[in-house]
């Protein structure tokens, strides 16, 4: 309670000082983010701020960023939304997803899966850091940066105390030096305590950047390293705790409940290197500015004009004290001004020459690319474990080398390097180039370490290599406004993936209809994948197998309807998937007083012969009344063929009811509730000895999860360039079925705080 009216206190003191220092901004109702994101990826704000250098005090700063995504083999850009919008920031902080879609473990920064398949990533060559995608940032998703000025995102969201709390710290600093060159480093710690017994995580990144944007030559450089640091209490003794704990004679908390394990821990190092560049060879040619480069240019037209101006006071007000003069400031100023009335052109004369001289730029079109793609990973997984209790793995493969009886230290690594090189037929450097045209050759070597077992039964490592070579080409078109397409295709020609091959199209058509554009987005791939070195070897002290897996195939046709006017997004697929490679496990339970324990445990890779079709339908719609009302939903329909092995919930649904407002006509505000439910379904269940999840597969201890609804209450706000939000999450905790994992309890009723500020230097 004490720290909850300190957050309220403070909030109520920033608003109020805020208020006087803010003026109103006109946006005609509509609540946006007052860093308005254009066509261009550029955020300007309306009014220009003040520096809080003396120097500077009187200087205007231009505030904006320019953020894309780049294509890791070929190092095409693509414009990004930043990270500051306001709807949704209060579901940010959430590991199950904006919308609720992931299965999670309760606790922030713990293991998730997406529930609905179509969204689903293929397993990884590094599987043990698949279930963290929330934090680990591959090349091709990160954001790179160009700013107007130095720019630097502080975000904090907490809960809890420093028993039980949840804390999370992102600090983005990105800065420009010239037009060409960005430069920046992300910063990023999770840390949460849990609210049940060793369930604590800690995660860590430190990302630095580069990049290089010339007319010929461009270059990407991302540097990253994170550290994982996950506590495993193997879940619940028993579900009843959470869903009738009337049962018992006793009343537990959350920290009380027993859990399988103490002292376990998954631990997870990698270090990351990407560089793309690319060279273009191509023809300058005369096009209009676009509306930000006019403004840019105006700016700095003004300023240098103003500078010209002070520098010729400064130089009349020395002379003049120089020889002993009175100078007047306002009277060397009109005479100025005179000068530059009759120094100006005849505007009428010479305005289309003036359009074109000044709002012009030279253009240069590159007509072929040459581009090459370096990529270096480093990986180290370790399960350390103790006080295992008696009996719980069926099987015992060697003795650690550094450890006795009961404890566990399973250690793998692995590191890989990849490097592309492609040639681009660029696309619109003339009016017959309507499509670009474009071939890669790609060469990866990836080396791995596993224990082995020696005569005498003791614990070795020993390394296994893999080689791949593969070429492929691509297809597409992304000028012009109607319709855009891409057609790629990869096939692996040697070493250990031989014979797989990859084929991915995508199409999108956008009409006018009633004022709005409706837009039809087509996707459709066929996968044929090799299974990873870990699908057919993993060797530790209690699960072990060596398998020579088929290759897997998988199809998927893909549509999307959206139309944005009306907030409607309707989304159908299908996926067939033959020889599908899963996780999946076993185990015996027993009673012991009113717990339920876990003895004779096996895990391993399987392989389905057959057939797997998933059928999804998903509908987004938004709803908005008299303006301030609003109410959006998510609805998803899901089929498996096959729930023994690829179970889906039949239904998953997110609705979202709020109030949208200002207060005293300069703070937005979002205020109301969401609510996140999906049907019960055998979902996959965590290992914390492989750190993934796993199929069920024992009948007799199946558990189905699903059917509750989890419901938070929240107030969103909007200042300028500060959102914050408070929230209670889980406001409906009380006995239910709360588990988004077998065994996994949610946390119950928690009160949060979140705030991002964008300061510009």
């Amino acid at each position: 309670m004490k720290k909850l009216f300190l957050i309220l206190i403070c909030l109520l003191a920033f608003v109020s000082g805020s208020y006087a220092q803010i003026n109103d901004d006109t946006d005609n109702g509509q609540f946006t983010d007052n860093d308005e994101y254009t066509a261009g990826g550029y955020q300007r704000d309306r009014n220009f701020g003040r520096s809080d250098s003396i120097q500077s005090q009187h200087k205007e700063i231009p505030r904006g960023i320019k953020v894309w995504t780049i294509d890791e083999r070929f190092g095409d850009l693509t414009p990004a939304v930043p990270d500051t919008l306001s709807y949704m920031f209060m579901n940010s902080i959430f590991t199950t997803g904006l919308h609720g879609e992931y299965n999670t473990l309760g606790n922030v920064g713990s293991p998730r899966i997406n529930r609905i398949f179509a969204d689903r990533l293929g397993r990884s060559e590094f599987a043990f850091l698949d279930p963290y995608d929330y934090f680990i940032v591959q090349p091709g998703q990160f954001h790179f940066t160009s700013t107007y000025s130095p720019i630097t995102v502080v975000s904090y969201n907490t809960a809890g105390d420093r028993t039980d709390g949840e804390d999370h710290l992102k600090v983005l600093f990105a800065v420009n030096a010239g037009k060409r060159w960005g430069f920046g480093f992300k910063f990023d710690y999770i840390y949460g305590r849990g609210y049940y017994s060793s369930q604590s995580t800690s995660h860590f990144n430190y990302s630095m950047w580069a990049s290089y944007l010339g007319e010929r030559y461009q270059a990407h450089l991302l540097l990253s390293t994170n550290h994982q640091k996950v506590a495993e209490n193997g879940g619940i003794t028993n579900d009843a705790y959470i869903s009738h704990p009337e049962r018992f004679n006793e009343t537990y908390s959350e920290e009380e409940i027993p859990t399988q394990f103490e002292r376990n821990w998954n631990r997870n190092d990698n270090q990351h290197i990407f560089f793309n560049h690319r060279y273009s060879l191509g023809f300058n040619r005369k096009v209009p500015m676009t509306q930000e480069e006019i403004d840019a240019r105006k700016f700095a037209l003004k300023s240098m004009a103003e500078q010209k101006k002070q520098d010729a006071i400064n130089e009349a007000r020395r002379q003049a004290k120089k020889n002993g003069e009175e100078f007047d400031e306002e009277e060397f100023k009109e005479e100025l001004k005179k000068k530059e009335e009759m120094a100006r052109p005849d505007q009428k004369d010479n305005a289309s020459e003036s359009k074109d001289s000044v709002w012009m730029k030279d253009e240069y079109v590159p007509v072929t690319s040459f581009i090459h793609t370096a990529r270096f990973d480093y990986y180290r997984r370790i399960y350390e474990a103790y006080e295992t209790p008696d009996s719980f793995y069926r099987s015992d493969y060697y003795t650690p080398y550094k450890f006795t009886g009961d404890s566990i230290y399973d250690k793998t690594s692995s590191w890989q390097f990849r490097n592309t090189v492609g040639i681009a037929l660029l696309e619109g450097f003339n009016k017959w180039a309507k499509a670009g045209l474009k071939a890669f050759a790609s060469y990866n070597m990836r080396h791995f370490v596993l224990p082995v077992v020696d005569d005498n039964g003791m614990q070795m490592f020993k390394g296994y290599n893999q080689t791949e070579l593969s070429v492929g080409g691509q297809l597409l078109k992304t000028q012009g406004r109607t319709v855009h397409y891409e057609v790629s295709g990869e096939l692996w020609l040697g070493g250990d993936k031989s014979g797989q091959f990859h084929v991915d199209a995508n199409a999108d058509l956008n009409v006018p209809l009633l004022g709005d554009t409706m837009q039809v987005l087509g996707n459709a791939f066929i996968h044929r994948d090799a299974p990873t070195f870990y699908d057919n070897n993993w060797h530790s002290r209690h699960a072990w197998w060596d398998e020579d897996f088929d290759q897997q195939f998988h199809t998927r046709i893909m549509g999307v309807l959206t139309l944005k006017k009306f907030g409607t997004r309707l989304r159908f697929s299908y996926d067939n998937i033959k020889n599908y490679i899963y996780l999946g496990q076993q185990n015996d339970l027993f009673q012991s007083g009113d717990d339920y324990m876990i003895r004779n445990y096996q895990i391993a890779m399987r392989q389905h012969s057959g057939a797997i079709s998933v059928i999804t339908a998903q509908l987004r719609q938004k709803f908005q009344f008299l303006r301030v009302f609003h109410w959006d939903n998510e609805f998803t329909f899901q089929k498996s063929s096959n729930d023994d092995v690829l179970p889906v919930p039949a239904l998953n649904i997110y609705t979202n009811l709020y109030l949208r407002f200002k207060i005293a006509r300069v703070l937005a505000c979002d205020f109301g509730a969401d609510a996140r439910y999906f049907t019960k379904y055998e979902a996959p269940e965590y290992s914390p000895y492989m750190g993934q999840f796993a199929v069920q597969e024992n009948a007799a201890s199946r558990v189905k999860i699903g059917g509750y609804p989890v419901v938070n209450v929240y107030a969103n706000f909007l200042l300028q360039h500060t959102r914050f939000f408070v929230m209670f999450s889980h406001v409906n905790a009380s006995n239910g079925d709360y588990f988004f994992t077998p065994h996994y309890p949610l946390n119950e009723r928690i009160f949060r705080f979140g705030l991002s500020w964008n300061f510009f230097n």
